[in-house]
């Protein structure tokens, strides 16, 4: 038979489009043609599919006319990725293996040139988009990326270290087996990873009560934090330990962020269900942050979806980075759209920032004297701008610790405690509405807050006299329910409403 049709996916986002390699063997002027709006590395496929063909010992047919289409012809592909699809349709097309059996299955992997398989990105959103799309196949992949394909339920999964593996998984019936058959080809266990994750305990940090309890309501309500305070005073080490206080994922959470790494070269196994933390470099551009490239590829945000965003001195980003986080933080996702492609990445994550209070980091500091000009100081902090900080719900100061307070003062809190009053608050949350506070909008906000009459005059006076917007009077308002929550009440109180009203700190010159 001198066509063959072998099945594979292709990656744009989160989606991985199917694509059918067709492979015709004709007599004329050998050649190797390859069409279907191929991208450089899949060109390059000629080469390393010839070489891993003949150093595996594997007939290429180079007296005959080679011509390999990438179906559907307008759809882009990239990577390394359908190099054994491409191996296997001209096996199949030159009668070496078996075509009919070929149907049951989809095959992703680079080759080698001596035919060892490599691992490929995205293979763990390929395999969730066949179970979303309930596609019922099996797959084949490289060792690394079958591991992560098969953390998917219900999936049927193959890992071939070497291309003769699947060779002698389809060789003809006619053909006898070989002597010494190989032991490369294994189906692999679906079952996830069952230790829990491991965070560093909160009871590191020593001191900063009023710290960790706005720690814990931005855990119980999903809420975004700033923390400003002098160099050392420990913000850092908060917000690394903020991951710990989230409930744990539950399975469609991990296969989403865990999609999202594979696409990015990032997913490690031993991390599986654990919340990210994602900690750029403040040199970070715009596109490193939300995401894009040719073709788009996940930012910052979208890894750390599901879990922690942390930037630390935020004033040091540039503009237009900070920017591009106002329209993820509201909506939880982030579209790439360039002139030829567009891809949806989900971005719903936690922010949690830090800053000095001015240039030289001392401004307000009991220890040290700040060196900052008034002008300076206006300048550093007004790097941010007013839309940024409306749409951050916490705000609060880190004060340094003395030396003698720091040495002495026994472990704090400990993660497990702060973290099991923060999920009795979110449950709380569920139970009436269904999400955490923080993702309430519109009616929601107003049906689901239950204020008491205190609690709106009192919400009202700060508004008026801070001179508030819209956005700011609704964060306060869903802060305020998250304290409720963790107090148990039913309503929100005016201590409650007083506490969330605190928290509500604006930048200004000193």
């Amino acid at each position: 038979m001198s066509l063959s049709l072998v099945r594979s996916r292709a990656l744009i986002g989160l989606q991985a489009p199917a694509v059918t390699v067709e492979v015709h063997l004709a007599n004329g002027l050998p050649s190797f043609t390859l069409v279907g709006l191929a991208d450089v590395e899949v060109k390059e496929a000629r080469e390393r599919v010839r070489s891993a063909l003949q150093n595996s010992g594997l007939d290429f047919p180079h007296n005959q006319r080679i011509t390999v289409n990438l179906a559907p012809a307008d759809l882009p592909k990239d990577s390394g990725r359908l190099d054994l699809p491409i191996a296997l349709g001209i096996l199949a097309a030159s009668g070496q293996i078996d075509a009919q059996q070929l149907s049951h299955y989809e095959f992703a992997g680079e080759l080698s040139l001596s035919g060892e398989l490599r691992p490929i990105r995205g293979a763990l959103a390929m395999s969730l988009v066949l179970r979303q799309h309930q596609v019922r196949t099996r797959l084949v992949l490289p060792p690394g990326s079958a591991e992560e394909a098969a953390l998917v339920p219900d999936t049927e999964v193959f890992r071939a270290r070497h291309l003769l593996d699947v060779v002698q998984q389809f060789l003809p019936a006619t053909q006898n087996p070989p002597a010494e058959p190989r032991d490369g080809w294994v189906r692999m266990d679906s079952s996830a990873p069952s230790q829990p994750p491991h965070y560093a305990d909160l009871a590191d940090v020593k001191g900063q009560v009023g710290v960790k309890r706005v720690l814990e309501i931005a855990a119980a309500g999903g809420h975004s934090l700033l923390m400003v305070g002098p160099p050392g005073s420990g913000k850092s080490m908060l917000a690394q330990r903020f991951a710990g206080l989230l409930p744990p994922m539950n399975t469609e959470e991990a296969l989403e962020s865990a999609a999202i790494a594979s696409l990015a070269g990032r997913f490690d196994l031993s991390r599986w269900a654990q919340r990210p933390t994602g900690q750029p470099h403040h040199s970070a551009s715009a596109v490193a942050l939300v995401g894009g490239g040719s073709p788009p590829r996940p930012g910052e945000i979208s890894l750390a979806h599901h879990g922690v965003l942390f930037l630390d001195e935020l004033p040091e980003f540039p503009r237009a980075a900070l920017e591009a986080l106002r329209e993820p933080l509201e909506t939880g996702s982030i579209t790439i759209a360039r002139a030829a492609r567009r891809a949806e990445f989900p971005a719903r994550f936690q922010l949690i920032a830090a800053m000095n209070p001015c240039p030289c980091g001392y401004l307000g500091s009991a220890t040290r004297r700040c060196r900052c000009t008034p002008d300076q100081i206006s300048r550093y902090q007004s790097k941010l701008s007013g839309p940024l900080l409306d749409r951050i719900d916490l705000h609060i100061e880190v004060p340094s610790l003395p030396a003698h307070e720091l040495l002495h003062a026994p472990p704090g809190e400990s993660t497990q405690a702060i973290a099991a009053r923060s999920a009795q608050a979110r449950e709380r949350a569920m139970a009436r509405q269904a999400c955490v506070n923080a993702h309430l909008q519109g009616q929601a906000i107003d049906a689901q807050a239950h204020l008491s009459d205190k609690a709106a005059a009192l919400l009202q006076k700060a508004a008026t006299q801070l001179g508030w917007s819209g956005r700011s009077v609704h964060r306060s308002l869903k802060v305020a329910r998250t304290i409720a929550d963790l107090a148990g009440s039913v309503t929100v109180e005016a201590q409650h409403m007083a506490e969330a009203v605190q928290y509500r700190r604006v930048l200004q010159e000193h």
